[in-house]
Parts: C-alpha cells; structure tokens; sequence
C-alpha cells in the first residue's frame, strides 16, 4: 500500500491543460525575460480579472522569492515589515526578508491573522513616540490569504487593513500562495476585492494547478519603479519567461484557476465531516484546503508509514497537531481510501 498523500498541495506537476501548452509551442522561438505575446496575453486576463485595468504584473519563480523581492521592493532601507508571529515569512522563509536588511516586526496571531487592533495598537504607539526616529519605521503590512492556519479574512477585515494602511502611509501586501483556495473558500472575497483592497499581492500557481510560477500584482502604476531590474538584482528573472506565461495564461482563460481551485475546497469538506464524524478533535476551524487535527503521539506514529500528513506544532506532552492538505488535484478515490481506512478510528485519536 503506497502512502495516502495528504501532506501538501504541492505534490502534483501541473494541469493537464498547460501540459497541451506546454508541448504546442515547445519548439516555437519565444522572446526571453517576459517580452513575448504570451506574457502579454497572461497578463492582459489578470487585469481583467481583477478588473485593474491598470495593474502592473511580472511573473515570478516560487513563494519565497516572490515576498522576499516585494516585501524588500516596498520598504526603504529603514523601514520594518508588520505580519502576523505565524506569518510565512517569520519562520519558513529562511530569514530572507532579514537577509534583504529589513526587519519582520511581529503581531500576535489570531488563528493566523493580524487584528486591526493589534495593528492600530502598535501604529498608535509608534508615531505617539517623540524619539520614533531611533526606531525602525513601518512600512508595509503582510498578510497572506488563506493563512497559514488555513483561515480566511473577511471583506470587513481587508477594508478595515487597508483604512488603517491608508491613515498611516503604509502599503497592504498580500501573500496568495493558496489564494485560488482562500477564494473557492470564502463568503464574500473576490480576486476584484483583493485587487481594490491591497496595494500588491501575488497569485499563487506552484500550489493551485501550475508546475511552479506566481503571479506578481501591483494594483497602482509605478508604485514600484524598475520592479523589472530589481527582479533580476534579486536572481529571480526567469530567461524563459514565457515557460511562466503560458501557465498564467492558461489559468486564466475560461475561469481554470478558479474553478480547479474548488476541487481542493470540496475535497477538504468531505475529509472534514467524516474526520469529524470519528471524533477527530481539531485544532481550530479552517474552512480551507488544510485541516489541523490534533493526534495523541503513539497513533500518529503508527499510522505515519501509511497516511501522509505534516507536523504542525506540539500540542502538549502526549498530542501533536498535524495538517491534513487537498489540493486542485486530489481525486475522489484518495479521499475514499482515506476516509474508508481502518486506520482511522475512533478510539485511537484522544
């Protein structure tokens, strides 16, 4: 028995549609660094789709080196980044917003998110400061969306970031690696809300349907000047960068990034009620693509040969939370498999 992958949603190549692309103009002779109809194409539908006529795009490589650029591209050199103490780029990103110069200024984190009054809070007591000019300035709010808990903001919360972004002179970043998730997931927020409500932010392809490519948005023109040159100061300017086009340009067409999203997001319900059904006790509610289920630690271990799931976090001395992840590709036999083992019972998760 091959283990059941459920550990991320990255696991898969990416959708057969691009495939086809991909193999339709693989000996076609295609312009470098983005400069070709493709690119142009690609983010012509991004535009469109967030109904940002004016939108300024590039296409970058993966998550990390997207935020490390951005996040080092929006702050001067004196200028600090405010996320959440469980924001990605606190801890999974390998210092690389630190190692750009920049310190990562952290809020409390409610089940993954930032409170406008923790913010205010903290931008309050920063410009009531007489000596202020001794402190590192701030400069850009980070959110990502979902988090990393699998939660959503709210249509009020991101209108309520950007007010206070706005009073303050601060830019509202938004990290979207599973954003075609958070979208499928979400009551009241759309791709166009986003791109009203955040000064940048980025369309995630690695985890939602592409091989690897995300899709950079800054939704005023030249709020980033020579955003181009910085990307190849950084190393992330890719010479074939049509291969990240033609992937963008596919998720956008007939709505596919959307609508392959909502595989993960139905996936998840399913793997919830029942996991729900048995007992399992969760770690907090996450309407999204990742589940967090709390294990005792002798049934984690034994099941952990035949079941993929990632360590979260230490829950006490006998339990762990672990994560459960779908994605644009799981299929209604993997869950089945799942959902029908013997290997998840009742009795063995207190």
């Amino acid at each position: 028995m091959s283990i059941l992958p459920f550990e991320c949603d990255y696991m898969e190549g990416c959708h057969p549609f691009i495939l086809n692309r991909l193999n339709e103009i693989n000996f076609e002779k295609i312009s470098g660094y983005g400069c070709d109809e493709i690119c142009k194409s690609a983010k012509e539908k991004i535009r469109l789709a967030c109904d940002c006529p004016n939108a300024e795009i590039h296409f970058l490589v993966g998550g990390t080196q997207t935020n490390a650029t951005v996040i080092d591209a929006l702050l001067k050199r004196y200028e600090t980044v405010i996320t959440a103490n469980t924001g990605h780029i606190t801890e999974h990103e390998a210092g690389a917003i630190e190692a750009k110069g920049h310190k990562v200024t952290m809020l409390p984190s409610h089940e993954g998110k930032i409170s406008c009054d923790d913010l205010l809070a903290f931008l309050k007591n920063y410009f009531d400061d007489e000596n202020n000019a001794h402190i590192v300035r701030p400069g850009v709010v980070y959110i990502s969306f979902p988090t990393e808990f699998g939660t959503i903001y709210s249509l009020d919360e991101l209108k309520s970031l950007r007010k206070i972004c706005d009073e303050y002179n601060l830019k509202l970043y938004l990290d979207g690696a599973r954003l075609g998730y958070g979208l499928s997931a979400s009551s009241d927020v759309t791709l166009k809300d986003i791109a009203k409500y955040c000064h940048a932010f980025y369309i995630g392809g690695t985890k939602v349907g592409a091989m690897f490519g995300e899709a950079v948005v800054f939704t005023e023109e030249n709020l980033v000047p020579h955003f181009f040159t910085l990307i190849k100061q950084n190393g992330a300017l890719l010479a074939k960068g049509w291969l990240l086009g033609v992937q963008f340009d596919t998720l956008f067409t007939d709505d596919l990034y959307l609508k392959i999203s909502r595989n993960a997001i139905e996936t998840a319900k399913m793997l919830k009620s029942v996991l729900s059904d048995k007992d399992f006790r969760f770690a907090w509610d996450s309407p999204t693509n990742q589940q967090f289920i709390i294990l005792e630690n002798d049934y984690m271990k034994s099941i952990s040969d035949k079941i993929g799931f990632s360590f979260w976090e230490k829950y006490d001395e006998n339990h762990t939370v672990v994560r459960f992840a779908t994605s644009w590709a799981t299929t209604q036999e993997q869950v089945d498999e799942l959902l029908n083992s013997k290997l998840l019972k009742k009795s063995e998760n207190l």
